[in-house]
């Protein structure tokens, strides 16, 4: 029986996610949409125009309201006498009685003050500007005016927030004008309270622009801009524009035009519960839609690319001892998994490899370095002790050939690169014992060890360059008596020797080419020779550091991590 194909991973996206979601999501969203467009704009306009209707109303009552108290104001200058008792009270009682009315003022046919009346207030003795009242504007005033909002500029102290009404009084006397300083904040208040939506609002405007505006601050400092010049050519009603819907309505009895701001999509208000019900419908249909490609899916794609993707960091993790089972699934994870399968079994084959390659060149390397480092040693030894001959000194050359042999049986250490600390400081120890037979009295050496310490491993012939590199460029060119240092302590988890000498010390580029001298060097190459070794074996957090100053002498520190068997770090 022929063994039947697996179903291809498209062919199930295409026919399940195309054919069932996308369909329904689509029927959804085109009924939601018509239905949403037609309840967005019906509602927006709606309450755009009744809160602007609303504001328009209220200032039209007010401006109304300000008529009648200016033909009582006016009637009462023209009956009563000037300075007379009945006047005074009469505009000592109407401050009282009407809060938002801040002053009254009268001028001559030219413009020119005559009486003001303002609760304990008393205007400027002398005048510089008064923003209520131009004298250059008297045709306009005949006219019925009302100004934009200004401060209050001929009192001292007091700058109230105002719009004036100025009127014509009847000829025979010197009175001509009158005015009304009426605080513009009752209406400003009442503006400020009205919101169409949430962001929504309304402002004051006459044919020269901006009267007043909830967000003036932002206006003022052009954060935020009205484009007062196109809506002052529209005749009163509401217009789309976008997203915004402006309504605009005339203040009866004034030049003032309200304007109300307000947003489509946050006016859907009307039609909430046909939308709900559309809405509810259409999350049943996708979810249905949903459930059924999820289950389809979850069978044929999402189980495999999981075992895939869960062996996939497993490798990650642990790549060398990683064992792959081929997961099953469509057709293209099948072949996705088989893939990886023999990427596998690469990828390990080339990992031994190439660990046993960096095995082999670090032993390699790390023989390199001793069988370079023995030699030079081994001629500087002889050459003291051939010295010590040609001076008859041959009872301290004795000495010096046994000290010899029992360095080099530390040295040879059976091979290993690795010995105790204890080990390498008695190599160290037989080492100066030798230089002080040649450099007699002309340098002392001590040692500060931390005992803990001495069972911990380091590579050999560590610290015999660094003391030869003292004596030799340090001390040797004192006049004084020269001391070396050895000191061992443990930090953390390393282990930190420090050579320290009171020689003729180095600047800052000696230190540089010593640390990095090339092996065809013949001076100095001990100390790069430890430092690659310690490098090398270690890894670059190791190594040696140097500080020193001319004339102060030197300090060479060495770190290396705490070793207590070999193998923790051959074949790293």
């Amino acid at each position: 029986m022929k063994q039947r194909k697996p179903l291809s991973m498209t062919a199930v996206l295409v026919v399940v996610i195309t054919g069932v979601v996308l369909g329904m999501v689509l029927c959804t969203v085109a009924l939601f949409l018509n239905a949403y467009r037609r309840s967005i704009l019906r509602s927006a306009q709606t309450s755009s125009r009744q809160a602007v209707d609303q504001v328009s109303n209220t200032v039209a009552n007010y401006v109304s309201d300000m008529d009648g108290v200016m033909a009582l104001v006016k009637s009462t200058l023209q009956t009563a006498p000037q300075d007379s008792q009945e006047r005074e009270e009469f505009f000592d009682n109407l401050l009282k009685i009407r809060a938002d009315v801040a002053a009254v003022t009268t001028y001559d046919a030219a413009g020119n003050l005559l009486s003001c009346w303002a609760l304990d207030h008393q205007p400027r003795e002398e005048i510089y500007e008064n923003l209520s009242f131009d004298a250059a504007a008297l045709s306009l005033y005949a006219e019925g005016y009302i100004s934009q909002p200004h401060v209050e500029s001929i009192f001292e102290g007091w700058y109230p927030w105002v719009v004036t009404m100025p009127a014509a009084l009847d000829a025979g006397g010197p009175e001509a004008w009158v005015a009304l300083d009426l605080k513009f904040g009752s209406i400003s208040s009442y503006i400020n309270n009205v919101g169409i939506g949430q962001h929504g609002y309304c402002f004051l405007m006459d044919q020269s622009g901006i009267l007043y505006h909830p967000q003036q601050q932002l206006i003022y400092s052009r954060l935020k801009e009205e484009d007062t010049a196109a809506l002052a050519v529209r005749s009163d009603g509401v217009y789309s524009e976008s997203n915004v819907i402006y309504a605009i309505k005339t203040v009866e009895g004034s030049p003032w035009r309200v304007v109300g701001v307000s947003y489509v999509d946050e006016l859907v208000t009307s039609n909430v519960g046909e939308v709900t019900r559309i809405l509810v419908l259409s999350a049943l249909a996708v979810l249905l839609a949903a459930l059924l490609s999820s289950i389809v899916i979850s069978r044929a794609l999402s189980r495999p690319l999981k075992g895939l993707s869960g062996a996939m960091r497993q490798f990650e993790k642990s790549a060398d001892r990683f064992t792959y089972a081929p997961v099953g699934g469509a057709r293209e994870v099948q072949a996705l998994s088989e893939s990886f399968g023999h990427m596998v079994v690469k990828i390990q084959q080339l990992m031994d490899t190439v660990r046993r390659e960096e095995i082999n060149l670090r032993k390699t390397e790390l023989k390199a370095l001793q069988a370079q480092i023995n030699p030079h040693f081994l001629y500087n030894t002889l050459d003291s002790i051939s010295w010590m001959c040609e001076q008859g000194r041959n009872a301290e050359a004795v000495q010096m050939v046994n000290a010899l042999a029992q360095l080099f049986r530390i040295s040879i250490s059976k091979g290993h690169e690795l010995i105790p600390i204890r080990s390498e400081l008695r190599h160290a120890e037989s080492y100066l014992k030798i230089q002080q037979h040649r450099y007699k009295n002309q340098f002392s050496y001590r040692f500060d060890v931390d005992e803990r310490c001495l069972d911990f491993l380091c590579n050999k012939i560590t610290l015999q360059p660094i003391i030869e590199n003292a004596i030799y460029h340090g001390i040797n060119g004192l006049v004084d008596e020269g001391e070396i240092v050895i000191t061992l302590r443990a930090e953390g988890t390393d282990v930190v020797f420090t050579v320290a000498d009171n020689g003729v010390g180095m600047d800052q580029a000696q230190i540089e080419a010593i640390l990095r001298k090339e092996r065809s060097d013949h001076t100095g190459i001990g100390i790069k020779n430890v430092n690659d070794r310690l490098k090398i074996y270690f890894g670059e957090g190791y190594g040696i550091t140097i500080r020193s100053e001319p004339d102060e002498g030197a300090v060479v520190t060495i770190r290396m991590p705490q070793v207590r068997e070999e193998g923790d770090y051959e074949n790293r």
